[in-house]
């Protein structure tokens, strides 16, 4: 047993509560939701009950919905694993109308907001949405090296095995069950097998500018089919589609989008990469580098849009950063001498950033060139919490 790990996310999760009648943490399965909010429960000093509905006798509980909540009409309700119960949703709905005081419900589900949305009445207006990741670095930098962390990837159950061993076992469980159980679970009829062959086929252009009619022959699926499938894995939170910028750069861009595994852990499962020596060899390490920290920094930005910016000739910036008037530009290298390519700085000229930094397995930040800093993955995020 581990000891609990402080979330950077509580400090919104407090906010939501203050602010909403109910709030949702919403994230993949095992990424340490169920643990956060038990925790905030146990430390808020409220008047607390939390239900597992997974859990047949507390799903009891709720056979009266209206005598529970009438009981429970001064606590703050915890219920777990909300997706299994999508019918529930009109019955929260009619609730809250009729008691809007904020922090009433905290729910927790491994479906993303889309999923839940399609599958229960709207509480749009009533409802916090809060995205849980599995760890950040800058959560574990005292229990994880850094090495480690990107190899393992942020599950809490992987990063913290006793071994790496332990950590990958752990992960070829978790693909197991979410193919055989999860999917099936969210009322997806789609047959493991495939599934399974067209994760390992991302996993494989993983990083790269994704070519439909391509992956889709690959996987003897059509294109229409692909794309649902994908649309999954994304709502599921094992797959990131990331878009190309609209920036106005009288260039010719890319305008298909990239895609990356959530992961590094994951990635390297599917990719049977069992240790930090094995990672180094494949041909995917800078790939897995740049999804690594790509997950990291937008989980560290949540109010930004991200995107990608490649041009036809292959100019390209591997993450950008939006809000409002504000850009920020990312390039990821998995060097200890990192060097952006001359596009780089083409487009960086464009552009004009308020901040540009390269980010690298580097031992120390530095200054790499006026307006543009070399990082880590503790520097980074020292950096982009405390703005």
């Amino acid at each position: 047993m581990h000891a609990y790990i402080t979330r950077i996310a509580e400090k919104a999760l407090g906010k939501a509560l203050a602010r909403s009648p109910v709030t949702a943490i919403l994230g993949p399965r095992q990424c340490g939701k169920s643990t956060l909010a038990r925790e905030f429960l146990r430390r808020s000093g409220e008047s607390t009950v939390y239900l597992d509905l997974q859990n047949r006798s507390h799903r009891n509980m709720l056979a009266e919905p209206e005598l529970f909540f009438e009981e429970h009409q001064d606590d703050l309700v915890c219920l777990d694993e909300i997706q299994h119960i999508p019918e529930f949703f009109s019955v929260l709905r009619s609730e809250v109308d009729r008691n809007r005081r904020p922090g009433r419900f905290l729910i927790l589900g491994s479906a993303t907001r889309d999923l839940i949305h399609q599958s229960s009445e709207s509480l749009a207006g009533r409802i916090a949405l809060l995205d849980l990741t599995p760890f950040l670095f800058p959560e574990v930098e005292s229990a994880a090296k850094s090495n480690t962390f990107w190899l393992r990837g942020g599950f809490p159950d992987s990063l913290l095995a006793a071994d790496n061993e332990e950590s990958f076992d752990w992960r070829l469980d978790f693909i197991r069950t979410f193919l055989e159980r999860d999917i099936p679970a969210l009322g997806f009829s789609i047959p493991a097998k495939v599934m399974e062959r067209l994760w390992l086929l991302l996993s494989h252009v993983h990083g790269q500018v994704i070519n439909y009619s391509k992956l889709a022959d690959a996987a003897d699926i059509s294109v229409p089919t692909l794309k649902k499938y994908i649309g999954v894995l994304e709502s599921t939170y094992m797959l990131r589609v990331l878009p190309p910028c609209e920036a106005n750069l009288k260039k010719r861009l890319i305008k298909s989008p990239k895609v990356y595994l959530r992961d590094s852990g994951i990635l390297h499962a599917l990719q049977h990469i069992e240790s930090f020596d094995n990672l180094l060899a494949n041909p995917v390490v800078g790939f897995s580098w740049e999804g690594m920290v790509i997950e990291q920094i937008i989980a560290m930005l949540p109010r930004w849009r991200p995107s990608f910016l490649q041009t036809s000739n292959g100019a390209e910036i591997d993450l950008i950063m939006e809000k409002g008037n504000r850009l920020r530009v990312f390039e990821f290298k998995a060097s200890k001498a990192p060097k952006p390519g001359r596009g780089f700085w083409t487009l960086l000229e464009s552009l004009k950033p308020e901040m540009a930094a390269v980010v690298s397995p580097v031992g120390k930040p530095y200054l790499y060139r006026q307006g543009v800093s070399v990082e880590n993955l503790h520097s980074l995020g020292q950096i982009l919490l405390t703005d």
